[in-house]
């Protein structure tokens, strides 16, 4: 679905930090709706096959289950090092983030600052408190906090500058992708700002974690109003994600907000 999007001045010139990561995708016909088709790592990981079991056997208790398992294949044990990037060269928005599916929250952490308030939502009561356990002696610990929600039906007072997506929209079922994209919209400033760290961009069967394109992304965001300002290929990824993650940010139109 085209739109006539019109953004001011400040918006463009979020892109500009993002030269160091690479050129912008392509956005023509060819490039633009063509899904990748690297080799993934996920059919084969028998972290990822565990975690599968768990989660599509029992949907209610699966998230919960692979945390007190130890079954995490997502957690790199460290910040993602295109948020420490993105924090260290001023191109995170300040005011209050929030991070989705936060898991142990090492990215909470990584952005919080006197600037800028962090929440860190997971579904799972063992994942918050990993999380608050690795974040115990924080020199930044006034600037974020961890809740056990489901983002799907929380509804927090404040709301948020800054939303960043990283493994959470790949862990849901597809078919919640435009309640995904509806909670986005109601927790987001009319002119806040949505990262959503694309992975994996590969044509494995099944999940979680689910393929994922950047038609996926734009087909339910879209209709909320949100225009892609940036799309480039994620060069910081870890090792065994290169070639497989997008970094991409989003913002809504200027006068054409649905708040």
């Amino acid at each position: 679905m085209q739109r006539s999007l019109s953004f001011d001045l400040r918006i463009r010139n979020l892109a500009a930090p993002f030269t160091p990561l690479g050129a912008t995708l392509a956005m023509d016909n060819n490039h633009h709706h063509q899904r990748r088709t690297a080799n993934s790592s996920v059919e084969s990981n028998p972290a990822v096959q565990k975690l599968q079991q768990l989660v599509n056997t029992n949907p209610s208790a699966g998230w919960e289950e692979s945390w007190k398992q130890g079954v995490i294949p997502w957690d790199l044990g460290r910040p993602t090092p295109v948020v420490l990037h993105l924090r260290d060269t001023g191109s995170l928005p300040m005011g209050r983030a929030l991070v989705p599916g936060c898991g142990t929250g090492y990215d909470v952490v990584a952005m919080a600052c006197p600037g800028r308030y962090v929440v860190g939502l997971d579904i799972s009561e063992e994942g918050i408190k990993k999380a608050k356990q690795m974040s115990s002696s924080s020199l930044n610990a006034d600037y974020f906090t961890f809740l056990k929600e489901n983002f799907f039906s929380w509804r927090p007072t404040d709301l948020f500058d800054l939303i960043f997506d990283y493994t959470f929209f790949c862990a849901i079922e597809p078919s919640m992708r435009s309640a995904w994209a509806q909670q986005i919209q109601n927790l987001l400033k009319p002119d806040g700002e949505l990262i959503t760290l694309m992975f994996p961009m590969d044509d494995h069967a099944g999940g979680p974690p689910y393929k994922v394109a950047i038609e996926d992304y734009e087909e339910v965001l879209h209709p909320m109003g949100f225009k892609a300002i940036s799309i480039v290929d994620n060069e910081l990824a870890v090792e065994a994600r290169k070639r497989r993650e997008k970094l991409g940010r989003w913002k809504r139109a200027v006068g054409n907000s649905p708040l």
